[in-house]
């Protein structure tokens, strides 16, 4: 469908009961779609030259472009970065006031934007790669141009009107850029075995994030405590345990844990009389506990070098909530 049979098309929804500033929108994504589809339609043998010669490169993914272009470059080295192809941005008008020499090894390789494939300030980087025998691959819209001549490998965008009432701004052209960038980093994050693990690897900011929860943060307090008194019976802990699914129950004395009880201490005492006992006589002593104050990651590491999946979290023997390995899960700390 072509851009003039796109804007007739929606020219005349507008006109229905779709509010005018819908109806542009849809005109904007109806434009910037088609240049989407013929970029998929485009892409050929230069698309796979332009990966093999990212993919050779020993060194880093240098790229530059200005204006709007400059934008989507960043964007594009930033996804390359994390994706497993070592990246950076470089900007083309401080490039000739000293930059140049962030491109300082023979095994970097330079990725130029430009729509017009004319853009003046460019010129210093592209003398640059021409000088030194830098691999140079290009995105541009203009195949007949100073950039796609110069270029190793040029990638030409498709020939789609930008979007918008006047047709001048920079979108449909910037979209196609970026879904061609994307392209190169995904193909080159295939070519590189990059996994999950390696993606982990290089986004710890989550992962961060999660480490300096506290106890505190995620413990479960109140009503919700599994606790029962050191002169209950048996049954009465069995109640609280079922009711409250942590697996285990503590026991109080003097307002403070002097024990728990875990399905592990009930299999242990397993017998006819098992229920009229004391708590105290089956509960496990001086239980594994955790200050609330401390860090989350802290309480997973007991639990796992204990083999217990609840901890509770104590102040001066004082029972302040209890935690789940479950609660760690959800927190993101495995």
């Amino acid at each position: 469908m072509g851009t003039d049979s796109i804007n007739k098309s929606l020219h005349g929804e507008q006109q229905g009961t779709v509010p005018p500033d819908i109806g542009v929108a849809r005109t904007v994504l109806a434009i910037e779609s088609e240049g989407l589809r013929k970029l998929a339609v485009a892409l050929d043998q230069r698309f796979v030259d332009a990966v093999d010669t990212l993919f050779r490169a020993e060194g880093r993914v240098v790229v530059s472009g200005m204006g709007k272009s400059g934008h989507v470059a960043r964007k594009i080295a930033a996804t390359m970065a994390s994706t497993g192809t070592p990246a950076f941005y470089l900007h083309p008008a401080e490039a000739s006031h000293g930059d140049l020499g962030m491109i300082d090894r023979v095994d970097d390789v330079v990725l130029i934007l430009s729509n017009s494939g004319e853009t003046p300030e460019l010129a210093a980087v592209v003398s640059h790669c021409k000088r030194f025998g830098r691999p140079l691959v290009a995105i541009v819209g203009k195949s007949h141009s100073t950039l796609a001549d110069a270029a190793t490998t040029a990638l030409v965008i498709p020939s789609t009107p930008e979007a918008g009432p006047i047709g001048l701004a920079p979108t449909t052209s910037t979209t196609v850029m970026i879904a061609l960038g994307d392209c190169l980093a995904l193909a080159l994050m295939r070519r590189r075995g990059f996994t999950a693990d390696d993606f982990r690897q290089l986004h710890p900011g989550g992962r961060i994030g999660s480490s300096l929860i506290r106890v505190t943060d995620i413990m479960h307090t109140g009503g919700a405590l599994p606790l029962v008194d050191s002169d209950a019976v048996v049954s009465d802990a069995l109640l609280i345990m079922t009711a409250k699914a942590f697996g285990c129950v503590g026991v109080i004395g003097d307002g403070r844990l002097v024990g728990v009880i875990t399905d592990g201490d009930l299999r242990r005492h397993m017998n006819d009389a098992l229920l009229e006992k004391l708590v105290v006589d089956i509960m496990t002593p001086t239980p594994k506990t955790i200050m609330p104050q401390a860090l989350a990651v802290e309480a997973l590491g007991m639990m796992n070098k204990n083999s217990i999946t609840s901890l509770f979290a104590c102040e001066n023997g004082e029972v302040k909530g209890i935690l789940h390995i479950h609660d760690c899960l959800r927190a993101g700390l495995v």
